[in-house]
């Protein structure tokens, strides 16, 4: 026989039959949630009995016109990306291994994303793209491990821009039009093969369906224009600069980022996102004073990178950014990219030529 009645508050054993609703379904309504637990449990309850009870198990309902929920200690999945082939530059794969280590200990699942190690075979385009067949086998791959973990947040260290295409992808259709993208680069990454070769330009394009198919593809639930910023942007190239126009992309400049980065807490506010996938480049940073990115390549030449957009933000200004809309709006993806270690490749060559270090060491014993 069915309980009826509403009690002051859901009982613990009750509260399970709750959690597994709202894990089996993040889009159901409260009204659907409620019409759940009936079912299984014969207690009809007010939605605010819910709305508490999900609350003090951790549990946060995001309005929206579909209700989706997520959880404060739901499952974050971190992904080690150290893709290179993205950029044609196979340092990349060194820059995601360190800041791995450097990262403090994960509190959810780790997986790595297997990528083929560099060798000194330069990489030739095929069909326009550099690398396409290795990146199209890590697309599957990065697809793969998400998809059997089916994470509530994402946290990606890359590896080049790429990374980003899957995991946000996957944080697209997880929360629908709710999800906002930060994307924090000097650059917009929405060329296509038809004006650059080198994919991880292509990134946040394909994120809104545009560009290449074996991208696109990737692309279950295509980001609008209206919940992307990019902020860190100055000097678009042509191409770029249209697009931005043509799709009513916002954006943020260096200067007004220092300034309190209003233009980004407009947006939010305008969007009506309500969980944000950030995505940084660290060639958003002052190449004078980090180090580690691109543009501070050792004996660089002045036009050596095509007088493309060179980062002006400090690590202090970045910060202080994602701390701004994360106090906004929660963050469920957080991609860290392009990271450039040129001290320590330096070192690791020089390791690498050392006797009784080198793999190269015969090992022989004094006689």
């Amino acid at each position: 026989m069915a309980r009826t009645g509403r009690p002051p508050k859901i009982q613990a054993d009750d509260a399970e039959h709750l959690v597994a609703i709202v894990q089996s379904d993040r889009t159901a309504t409260l009204d659907e949630i409620r019409q759940e637990f009936r079912r299984r449990t014969g207690i009809d309850v007010h939605e605010q009995t819910i709305i508490k009870t999900l609350g003090k198990l951790g549990i946060r309902r995001v309005s929206s016109d579909k209700a989706v929920v997520t959880t404060n200690n739901g499952k974050t999945l971190r992904l080690i990306f150290p893709q290179w082939e993205g950029g044609d530059n196979p340092p990349y794969f060194l820059g995601s291994k360190m800041l791995t280590w450097l990262a403090p200990e994960a509190t959810g699942p780790v997986e790595e994303v297997p990528v083929d190690i560099p060798t000194d075979t330069p990489l030739t385009p095929e069909n326009d793209m550099t690398g396409r067949a290795s990146l199209k086998k890590y697309i599957q791959s990065a697809k793969e491990i998400v998809k059997r973990h089916q994470p509530d947040a994402i946290a990606v260290l890359g590896g080049d821009c790429l990374v980003s295409l899957v995991p946000f992808a996957w944080l697209s259709e997880r929360y629908g039009d709710k999800l906002g993208v930060l994307w924090i680069d000097s650059h917009p990454d929405v060329q296509t093969p038809a004006q650059y070769k080198n994919a991880h330009a292509h990134v946040l394009g394909a994120l809104m369906g545009n560009g290449d198919p074996d991208l696109t593809s990737a692309v279950k639930h295509p980001i609008l224009a209206k919940n992307i910023m990019i902020a860190g942007i100055h000097d678009p190239l042509p191409y770029e600069a249209k697009f931005i126009a043509d799709h009513g992309i916002r954006t943020c400049s260096p200067e007004e980022v220092r300034a309190g980065a209003e233009s980004v807490i407009q947006w939010i506010s305008d969007s009506g996102i309500e969980v944000l996938a950030i995505h940084l480049d660290l060639d958003v940073l002052d190449p004078q004073n980090f180090r580690s990115v691109l543009f501070a390549r050792p004996g660089r030449g002045e036009h050596d990178f095509g007088d493309v957009a060179e980062g002006k933000l400090n690590i202090p200004d970045v910060v202080k950014l994602i701390g701004q809309v994360t106090s906004q709006k929660p963050a469920v993806g957080m991609s860290v990219a392009e990271h450039l270690p040129w001290d320590a490749l330096a070192l690791q060559d020089m390791l690498a030529k050392l006797p009784l270090i080198s793999s190269a060491a015969s090992g022989a014993q004094p006689r």
